[in-house]
Parts: C-alpha cells; sequence; structure tokens
C-alpha cells in the first residue's frame, strides 16, 4: 500500500507494485469470473481479464443478439466461455453485474436464484446496492460485495490496456462473507488493467460518479460547449471558427497540458492575453456554476437520479427514444463542423486516434 500526498491530503492507494499481476493470479487461480452483460464494460474488463490469463466466461442474454453476436466476434464460444445469463451464474464464483445499472433490477432476481454460497457479487458501480430500495439489489449474506469502479469508459479500459497505460480505478467492499473479499476485489482491479487503484465506499462512488458525468465529464461540459459555439455562431463566426475555438483546441491542445502537468502548467504555456482572461473569468464561472453542481448532488444524494435513470433506462422503447436525442446532437450544426473539422486533421494523427481500438475483434478465449 502506497500513502501519497493528494493537494496536501495524504491517502491510500493499491499500485501494480504492491500488488503484482503474479500476486493476483495466485489469489484468483481457483476463481471463474462470470461476466454479466456484453455491453459497454463487459468486453473491455473480460478481454482484459482473458489477456492476462484469468479463467473468465460471459453471460450474455441470445434475446439481444447485437451483444450476443458481438461476444462471438471477439472470440467468446458459445457452451464454452459464452453462456445465458443463468448458466454463466451457476459457472462463475466472482459474477460480474456489468449490464446497465437499470437492467440490473430486472435481471437480479435471476441472478440471486444461481448465486452460491461463497460467490462474489461484483459490480463496477455502486448504483444498484445504495439505491436498492429502488432496485431491489439486496444480496444474500453468505456471498462477497466488491467494487472496482474503473474511471472511463470501456474502449478507455481496453484502449489503455493495450497501450500499456492503464487506468485508475476506485476500489471497495461492501460485504464480506469469506474473510477473503479484500484481496479477491483488488486481484480483479489489478486483472482488469487498472494504473493503480484507490479506496472508497459504494455510497461514495455512486454520488461522486452521478454528480460527476452530469457536471463536468458529460452533461456540463457537453452545455458550456453549445453556449459558447451559439454565441459565436450569433455574432457571425463561422461554423469551422466557433467549433475550433470551442472544442477543437481544447480537445487536441489544451486538455492535453492539462492531462500532463495540470491547469497552472495549461495556464503557464499560454499566451500573456489568453492567461490573464482566462484568471479573471475563472471566478464568474465558478459562481455561476457552483449553484447548479450543488443543486445536482443533493439531487444525486436523494436518490431522484436513479429514478429517473430506472424509469427512463427500463422502458421498452428507450433505444429508440434514445437514438432520437443522440441523432439530435450529432446531426446539430456544431457536431456536422465538427465532423468536417476532425476529416481535416492530418492522416497520421487520425491513425494514432484510432489505433488503440485495434486487437480486440478476433482474439481466442
Amino acid at each position: 500500500m502506497a500513502r501519497i500526498d493528494f493537494g496536501g491530503v495524504k491517502e491510500t492507494v493499491v499500485t501494480r507494485k504492491e500488488f503484482p499481476m503474479a500476486r493476483a493470479r495466485r489469489v484468483l487461480r481457483n476463481e471463474t469470473i462470470a461476466v454479466i452483460g456484453y455491453g459497454v464494460q463487459g468486453p473491455a474488463q473480460s478481454l482484459n481479464l482473458a489477456d492476462n490469463g484469468f479463467k473468465v466466461i460471459i453471460g450474455q442474454s441470445p434475446a439481444f443478439p447485437r451483444d450476443w453476436d458481438r461476444a462471438r466476434r471477439d472470440g467468446w464460444v458459445p457452451g464454452k466461455t459464452l453462456f445465458d445469463i443463468a448458466e454463466a451464474v451457476r459457472r462463475g464464483t466472482i459474477i460480474q453485474m456489468l449490464v446497465s445499472d437499470a437492467a440490473q433490477k430486472q435481471i437480479w432476481p435471476l441472478i440471486k436464484r444461481n448465486l452460491k454460497p461463497g460467490d462474489a457479487l461484483y459490480f463496477s458501480h455502486g448504483f444498484s446496492i445504495v439505491f436498492r430500495n429502488q432496485t431491489g439489489v439486496i444480496p444474500p449474506k453468505n456471498v462477497d460485495v466488491i467494487m472496482v469502479a474503473p474511471k472511463g469508459s470501456g474502449t478507455s479500459v481496453r484502449r489503455n490496456f493495450l497501450s500499456g497505460a492503464g487506468i485508475n480505478s476506485s476500489f471497495a467492499v461492501f460485504q464480506d462473507a469469506t474473510g477473503r473479499a479484500r484481496n479477491r476485489c483488488i486481484a480483479v482491479g489489478i486483472g482488469i488493467g487498472s494504473g493503480y487503484l484507490f479506496p472508497t465506499t459504494f455510497e461514495h462512488e455512486v454520488l461522486s460518479d452521478l454528480t460527476g458525468e452530469r457536471g463536468i465529464l458529460m452533461g456540463a461540459l457537453a452545455g458550456v460547449m453549445e453556449a459558447q459555439y451559439d454565441v459565436l455562431r450569433q455574432h457571425g463566426h463561422t461554423p469551422s471558427e466557433a467549433f475550433n475555438e470551442t472544442v477543437e483546441e481544447l480537445t487536441q491542445s489544451l486538455i492535453r497540458l492539462v492531462d500532463e502537468n495540470g491547469m497552472d502548467w495549461m495556464f503557464s504555456n499560454c499566451s500573456a492575453t489568453a492567461q490573464r482572461g482566462a484568471l479573471d473569468w475563472k471566478p464568474r464561472f465558478k459562481a455561476a456554476t457552483l449553484p447548479v453542481f450543488k443543486r445536482l448532488y443533493n439531487s444525486v444524494k436523494a436518490g431522484k437520479e436513479t429514478r429517473r435513470v430506472i424509469s427512463a433506462c427500463g422502458k421498452p422503447n428507450y433505444q429508440c427514444d434514445l437514438a432520437r436525442e443522440l441523432n439530435a446532437i450529432g446531426n446539430s450544426e456544431m457536431w456536422r463542423a465538427g465532423k468536417a473539422v476532425r476529416a481535416l486533421r492530418p492522416k497520421e494523427a487520425s491513425r494514432v486516434i484510432a489505433r488503440g481500438t485495434k486487437g480486440v475483434a478476433g482474439r481466442k478465449a
């Protein structure tokens, strides 16, 4: 365990040095990891675990042919490493619940019927456990309940693994029935390719995650981008100019400087004019958005956001409704301009960006 100073506060994290892959393999040598769901996180975590030498099977309903067929294309074999959900749970000892949060509520009775004493029930989000009064996901007392939550999408989890970089993850133990829950949890976290793991609780993870997704990571980012783009266009700037000043410079230049050494370093490596303007306007944006973030966090904590997810995402026609909403974004002038701008990037840069997705299809499970 490593003690790291995070902004003046020391925290304990687990790195590959303290918990190497060889130790993870010893901890899980007699385990069968059943990955339930092959949608967003399922492919990345299962492929990473299999590539690291762990015994992995997939549980996916054939009633969803898109995900079933994707699993087959990735090398999982029906009847050998690819099963329906009930059979996968029966065969597994660590059951990874990686279907969507709304779907977890729907399949929980099936999962619960097939759990065995001593199994580990694994999540990558605290949603179902923390808001169990809404989801009905109440694990039996004779199983471990653990969580590893990668701080990125499934695409990033797989891409970072293939590049050797790994991705940061949080981990937590909600219930230790076997006395081995913590070691099982960290071993799986190392197995999926985590660069390091930091401890949390199921509650802290879900509150921070739901706030972050709705806030700066996705919702706020998209909203602020649209607002700036609209103002520039209303004042006569062309779509290409508005997009470049709103999105392209951020994603292709500035955010990379932040990633390398922090916001202050990014500021110090910009022009004096940009630097002065950013420093002057930062407090105004914080003052404008702080009340919104407070309302957002309170909504998450009160369970309003989870009720919204369960209600909306559980509807039979949700995928059609979602497609309409996403198409409205993709077909807006701003993102049509973005498509044109991306097409003008140097081809070598495009190949480097795309390279991270190679090497998934066709592997032998």
